[in-house]
């Protein structure tokens, strides 16, 4: 039998869920037209990598928030993570991607649920909160847990720039879905590594004491070269 939760995982993991992510491309658009992914091979490899960086950053930020959203100071919990996003997202860029997508992700939420949970109101998230502390909100809501929350997360991380490399150098959808699916044992790593870091576990004071802060100077040029492009397909 199924774990509560489970048609939401699927559902916050779908590429075609309205909330704006897929005018964004994880910095790939960029690492195109710099010759850095230039087929399936390349491609793999540049997702491997952003998985183990910005993917567990995020990951770990979405459990955090789900584990936030259950104590009796989550309105606070969640202000201090939305920080600590900001202080793990060096890039300028990347954290307005981030923004806006939390942004297009709330409308849904607020659509979908009432509130993230008893403890808090959507509007305590502001108008442009990051897309982790969304999403992790958004699992709250939904029954998902911490796992949950982090294995959405860090499956975005891949399939979401997967998609954007596929529009972009027209490759062959199969074998695009099969370099994801390659990854499927990466992702589930990672989420687990992310949820067990940063969901309160372990006798840590703080939620934000095992928050991931891995990062990738690549991804942060990617994004700023991207950002001050005139053309581009997509906003990020």
């Amino acid at each position: 039998m199924f774990a509560p939760g489970v048609a939401a995982v699927l559902a916050l993991a779908d590429q075609r869920l309205p909330s704006g992510g897929h005018v964004h491309s994880g910095g790939v658009e960029q690492a195109v037209a710099d010759g850095l992914v230039r087929d399936v091979a390349t491609l793999e490899a540049f997702l491997a990598r952003r998985l183990r960086t910005a993917g567990l950053v995020a990951a770990g930020v979405a459990a955090a928030a789900v584990a936030a959203c259950g104590t009796p100071d989550a309105t606070g919990a969640l202000a201090r993570l939305d920080v600590a996003t900001d202080a793990r997202t060096p890039s300028p860029a990347q954290r307005a991607a981030s923004r806006s997508q939390g942004r297009g992700l709330l409308r849904l939420a607020t659509t979908a649920w009432a509130a993230p949970s008893a403890h808090v109101a959507w509007t305590a998230l502001g108008p442009r909160p990051h897309h982790p502390v969304v999403l992790g909100c958004a699992a709250g809501a939904a029954g998902v847990g911490v796992d949950g929350a982090a294995l959405v997360a860090a499956y975005l991380a891949v399939s979401g720039p997967a998609t954007a490399a596929q529009r972009l150098l027209a490759l062959d959808p199969m074998a695009v879905a099969a370099a994801t699916l390659h990854l499927g044992d990466d992702v589930a790593e990672v989420a687990a590594d992310a949820a067990r870091a940063s969901s309160g576990t372990d006798g840590r004071p703080d939620l934000l004491d095992g928050l991931p802060d891995d990062s990738d100077p690549l991804l942060d040029l990617l994004a700023e070269r991207h950002a001050s492009r005139e053309e581009r397909l997509f906003a990020s």
